[in-house]
């Protein structure tokens, strides 16, 4: 057990760490980040409503875990006086005999009277004692998980218990010792596991430090922030051995960082052939589909070139690992070219018919509608405004929406706008124009 601290001040107090981790299947990585912040919450609040004062508290996630850290605790709440006010001390008898029901007093001696500017009163004056902490901790611990507002939850087995995915340990500690409590069919303890594949033996802790060390031991990063680092920094070192930079997508980074507990970050390559197919393609291909960051050259030119962020320490280095992903790749940008191929034998301006055909809102119609709608307001507005050719205005009104019914758009309904830029160009069409169709995209990479 860990030797306690001692607070300074009226009375001294030790101070305890509290250790909270709980221990799952894979979590989404959307979630992940909400989930560490609400459980630090509901747990600041009930121990605030406890009188349960703390120096610091810190929550952490992996895709396999929710932990928290909180030191300062007091090993015992503080006692507290209640007062109540009851009628005045020469109150009829029935009134103070009410009172005194109502503050569970025998007797009027039990009270105090005191002078007011209103005349004599009576108070019920009574000391509560302080609880240990690690009773109160067995109470609202596991009402703070049952609370955790997951966008999903799912059952599982034969328990009703509730989690975003199945739950199989809890480990609780209060200054080394177990804060016992059930949680569904789980009781709390002070064993957890490492790594899923590389350390997924059991383990006992003793305490933040303790844990937090040995999980590291166990090949698990516990510190999201700590995670995101090693990705960027190992992938920027890896890029620039070969000449390259990793564009920046911090929304990815975010994500990647949710999908594993040990970062390895690997290097993979697509054949150069692909490059003729749009880069705002390429990238989203591989980073919707794959979770791969793009390569660039020191001109910012889209490279052959991806980073690959595994979760295994492989034996060979991660040969077989970037070969697998390259294959399926290969498979994923084979598509994305057959859909470039596919959608330019068709002009831009003949796939404006098929949005009649597409609901836009039950209420305004169809595409087509919303479409007309636009070149109505374009007719209005253009002549309002200084150096706008109405003409262009009209045509790009017609095309803006016309990429929706393209493969590609259909495949990635992020690239809608941006595809039809290029579509546009194909066809000819006025740069101007196509500018103005792409005008909902934003880029990436």
């Amino acid at each position: 057990m860990a030797l306690p601290r001692w607070r300074k001040g009226r009375r001294a107090e030790p101070m305890a760490e509290l250790l909270l981790e709980t221990l799952s299947e894979e979590m989404p990585a959307r979630m992940q980040a909400d989930a560490a912040a609400a459980l630090e919450r509901l747990v600041r609040e009930r121990l605030a409503a406890q009188n349960l004062d703390f120096d610091s508290i810190a929550s952490f996630v992996t895709p396999r875990r929710l932990a928290l850290h909180v030191t300062g605790l007091p090993l015992e709440q503080a006692g507290r006086t209640e007062e109540r006010r009851g009628p005045r001390a020469d109150a009829p008898e029935k009134a103070i005999a009410g009172f005194l029901r109502g503050a569970g007093l025998e007797s009027v001696d039990q009270c105090e009277v005191r002078e007011t500017p209103k005349g004599s009163f009576l108070y019920a004056v009574q000391r509560i004692e302080g609880r240990p902490t690690a009773e109160i901790l067995a109470e609202i611990l596991p009402d703070a998980l049952a609370a955790l507002p997951w966008p999903k939850s799912m059952r599982w087995g034969d328990t009703d218990l509730r989690w975003v995915r199945p739950l199989h340990a809890i480990t609780a500690l209060l200054d080394g010792a177990v804060v016992p409590f059930a949680f569904g069919h789980l009781s709390s303890g002070r064993t957890t596991r490492g790594h899923r594949f590389l350390a997924p033996e059991p383990f006992e802790v003793t305490g933040f430090d303790d844990y937090r060390t040995k999980l590291r031991a166990a090949k698990v990063v516990l510190d999201p922030a700590e995670r995101r680092a090693i990705i960027a920094e190992t992938a920027a070192k890896a890029a620039a051995a070969e000449g390259l930079a990793v564009a920046e997508d911090p929304g990815l980074l975010a994500e990647t960082a949710g999908l594993v507990e040990w970062p390895v970050v690997l290097l993979g390559g697509f054949d150069a052939d692909f490059l003729e197919i749009p880069r705002e393609v390429l990238v989203t291909s591989m980073r919707t589909h794959q979770k791969y960051f793009a390569l660039n050259d020191p001109e910012g030119r889209l490279q052959p070139r991806f980073v690959i962020v595994s979760n295994m320490e492989a034996t060979d280095g991660g040969t077989r690992i970037v070969a697998g992903n390259e294959r399926v790749l290969r498979a994923r940008l084979s598509d994305a070219r057959f859909f470039w191929d596919t959608d330019r034998r068709t002009k831009l301006a003949d796939r404006v018919g098929a949005l009649d055909g597409i609901v836009y809102h039950a209420k305004l119609g169809s595409l087509g509608e919303k479409v007309a709608r636009m070149r109505a307001l374009a007719a209005r507005i253009a002549p309002q405004v200084p150096g706008a050719e109405a003409a262009a205005c009209d045509r790009a009104a017609l095309l803006a929406k016309a990429d929706l019914t393209s493969e590609m758009v259909g495949e990635f309904p992020e690239l809608q706008g941006v595809m039809g830029r290029y579509y546009a160009l194909h066809d000819g069409e006025d740069a101007a124009v196509a500018e103005a169709v792409a005008q909902h995209y934003s880029p990436l990479g």
